[in-house]
């Protein structure tokens, strides 16, 4: 383990925290050759699962239901913290990162899928929390759940 995990980790509480207010993380996924594949997504977390929406098919999809070993990261860059004396190699950021260790399915289960895209409108939208969401809307969105095997994060400040 790195000295900066050593030293700057947080607890599993703070992941959560973090988890709760990040807007994006970085989904990753290893694809049928092999090499891994990494995007983009917005999520809500419930207990111990992820929820991501978006498309019902694609790369990561595929990849997921070949191979459900994930791996999320999420992130909160602050700013930089200048070395007083303008050296550019004492210059460093203040941050927090989780990066959970998973495993991900699709979500098929109808009061699943609406209770995971219900918390991703109340993360995103609260304002549009009360309104219904279509049920044909919610079938053809496609929900993946990442169940979290292992969470970890650091910080630095």
């Amino acid at each position: 383990m790195q000295n900066r995990m050593k030293t700057h980790q947080l607890t599993e509480g703070q992941c959560r925290d973090l988890l709760k207010t990040a807007e994006v993380g970085a989904l990753a996924t290893l694809g049928a050759d092999g090499r891994p594949y990494n995007v983009p997504v917005h999520f809500a977390l419930a207990e111990d699962t992820v929820y991501i929406h978006g498309l019902p098919v694609g790369e990561k999809v595929d990849n997921i239901r070949r191979n459900p070993a994930v791996c999320l990261t999420v992130w909160d860059m602050k700013g930089y913290l200048l070395d007083p004396n303008g050296k550019p190699c004492d210059t460093n950021t203040e941050y927090q990162s989780v990066v959970i260790r998973g495993t991900a399915s699709m979500v098929e289960d109808m009061t699943e899928k609406l209770a995971a895209l219900h918390a991703v409108v109340v993360k995103y939208t609260p304002q549009l929390a009360e309104l219904e969401l279509p049920e044909g809307m919610i079938r053809g969105t496609g929900v993946i759940a990442v169940k979290i095997d292992e969470i970890t994060g650091k910080y630095y400040e």
